[in-house]
Formats: structure tokens, sequence, C-alpha cells
């Protein structure tokens, strides 16, 4: 599936980890308990457009999905070489 885009052209990472997680049919509490912090951190994450890429490989190995190929589709669309 493509990335869901913000205002058409920047990608909202934070809706696509929310999007992944439902589609995986989990919670934000499964996804709390698997990266030790409290739930209230999810919900906060859910709402952000970027976050730290460390958090985003935990994130990317807890929910074995690669988040960071939604970066590199949004590359190769919108580059010009």
């Amino acid at each position: 599936m493509k990335p869901e885009k913000q205002n058409g052209n920047t990608l909202h990472i934070g809706n696509e980890i929310k999007r992944v997680l439902r589609e995986q049919r989990r919670s934000a509490i499964w996804l709390s308990s698997k990266l030790c912090c409290d739930r209230t951190n999810i919900y906060k994450l859910f709402k952000k457009n970027n976050i730290n890429t460390d958090l985003l490989l935990k994130i990317s190995m807890v929910m074995q999905h690669d988040f960071f190929c939604y970066f590199s589709e949004v590359y190769k669309s919108e580059s010009v070489l």
C-alpha cells in the first residue's frame, strides 16, 4: 500500500504506524508494552509526522514491518534525476 501523505507531499509516519498497527489487529497497548513505554506515548506518536530513526527502527523490528520503505517510495516519486 502506498504511504499516506499529509498536505499532498509529506509522509506522515505516525499515521502509517497507526494504519499498520490496525492492519495487524494490534493495539496501542500492545505496542507500548513491546517498546516499554506508556500507551499515552504511543497515541502521541500517532500524531507525529516525523520521529527519530532509532525509534522507527525499534518500531519496525517490533511490528516486523519496514517503515523506512515509505520514505524510499516518497523519495523515488519526488526525485527528478
